[in-house]
């Protein structure tokens, strides 16, 4: 999929913002049980179903997902027990990195 030359997205959020959040996934070692962990110690961040506000916020979609989906079903979307996505706010970045350190220390 290409985006057409004439979509303007990026140069309207350049006039319109001072900056841009993100949204990351990386994996955590210790599998399911230290995903659920993560996301309970963590103190500036929230918990969240959703992704995508100005407040920085963290999902562990293992232990969201149904036990009733299949593993495999969850495998082939993406969907591992050490995946952990991380929607960046515009909370300041030391602040966000000490709290995932803090948490992180805990698992």
């Amino acid at each position: 999929m290409s985006i057409s030359r004439s979509f303007k997205g990026p140069e309207t959020a350049k006039k319109q913002m001072r900056g841009f959040s993100s949204v990351i996934s990386f994996d955590i070692k210790g599998g399911f049980e230290a995903g659920k962990q993560l996301v309970k110690e963590v103190k500036l961040i929230s918990e969240s179903t959703y992704i995508g506000s100005v407040e920085t916020l963290v999902q562990h979609p293992a232990s969201m997902i149904s036990s009733e989906t299949p593993m495999e079903e969850r495998l082939m979307a993406g969907i591992t027990d050490e995946l952990i996505r991380l929607s960046v706010g515009l909370e300041d970045i030391d602040d966000i990195i000490e709290d995932l350190d803090q948490a992180l220390t805990k698992i």
